[in-house]
């Protein structure tokens, strides 16, 4: 099923000018359209999501400034088109509303504790209900709630049932909703690096997500320097079409062996020895 579901998504990315690349770790697909970036989680059931996997993806998009997303058919039971889930602080939904979102038809619905939600507009609500002509009082009527909760809903945006939403929607239409951006750009993560090598990076002045489910052990990033970095005499190749994706660059921090690699690498000792950030470019630049 998920092979199927990969399969799919990449299509429906590709279809729609995104550049993709497969990815074993923490999540499962990098695709990228001019600024836009995606990470994908690919999974057959959400219930199934590894808390830890799912955390590192969240700081690595927080990073290079990307949308993490978890793409399954299921969270026990199956997902409704057009309804955004969440799992662990990422939206999650189905390939059907993936699809409608790469079209502009972003969802209106979202389901959490509450049940299933939209978000209402309260300004356009104003504006819709004075256009029709319409009471304050009038629309209470109709939607079955005091006159008290609709001036409440004009002067606040606010979450509402759906049961509402739909009253709603009857008389409006969908102008009168917020729909949900699934591809916002996740919060800023604040984090601490435990390696001798990630708190180098941080002394250098870069922003640095160390991993253990990528294919690249810390990834950096100060201003427009992007760096994806390998730790030890080992490297995964995949490391260079990541790099070419992101419009980052790749480094690898060797200990005793140096590495038969097309891409720049430093010892251990010397990157450590390093006192700003240009001897850093400059050591990648002149490879």
């Amino acid at each position: 099923m998920k092979k199927n579901l990969l399969e799919e998504t990449s299509l429906a990315l590709l279809k729609e000018g995104f550049m993709i690349k497969n990815v074993k770790g923490c999540f499962d697909l990098l695709a990228r359209k001019e600024e836009k970036i995606l990470l994908l989680k690919i999974i057959a059931d959400a219930n199934s999501l590894n808390s830890e996997s799912i955390e590192e993806m969240k700081r690595i998009a927080s990073c290079v400034s990307a949308t993490p997303l978890v793409i399954t058919e299921k969270s026990g039971s199956k997902l409704e088109d057009n309804i955004v889930y969440s799992r662990f602080g990422i939206f999650t939904i189905n390939k059907n509303t993936l699809q409608n979102s790469l079209k502009q038809k972003l969802p209106f619905i979202k389901s959490g504790k509450a049940g299933l939600t939209t978000s209402l507009n309260g300004r356009k609500l104003r504006i819709e209900r004075e256009e029709e002509g319409m009471s304050l009082k009038d629309l209470s009527r109709k939607i079955g709630v005091s006159k008290k909760m609709i001036i409440n809903y004009e002067n606040y945006s606010s979450d509402i049932s759906l049961q509402k939403a739909l009253k709603l929607y009857d008389i409006f239409g969908a102008e009168v909703f917020t729909p949900v951006d699934i591809f916002s750009e996740i919060e800023k993560i604040l984090y601490l690096c435990t390696s001798d090598v990630g708190k180098k990076y941080q002394q250098l002045g870069f922003k640095a997500v160390e991993t253990k489910r990528s294919a690249f052990d810390i990834i950096a990033k100060k201003e427009k320097d992007l760096i994806l970095t390998t730790v030890g005499d080992n490297f995964n190749k995949e490391i260079s079409l990541l790099s070419k994706l992101l419009d980052a660059e790749s480094l690898i921090v060797f200990e005793r062996k140096k590495p038969k690699a097309e891409i720049p690498r430093i010892k251990k000792e010397e990157f450590l020895e390093l006192e700003n950030e240009k001897e850093l470019i400059r050591v990648i630049k002149e490879f």
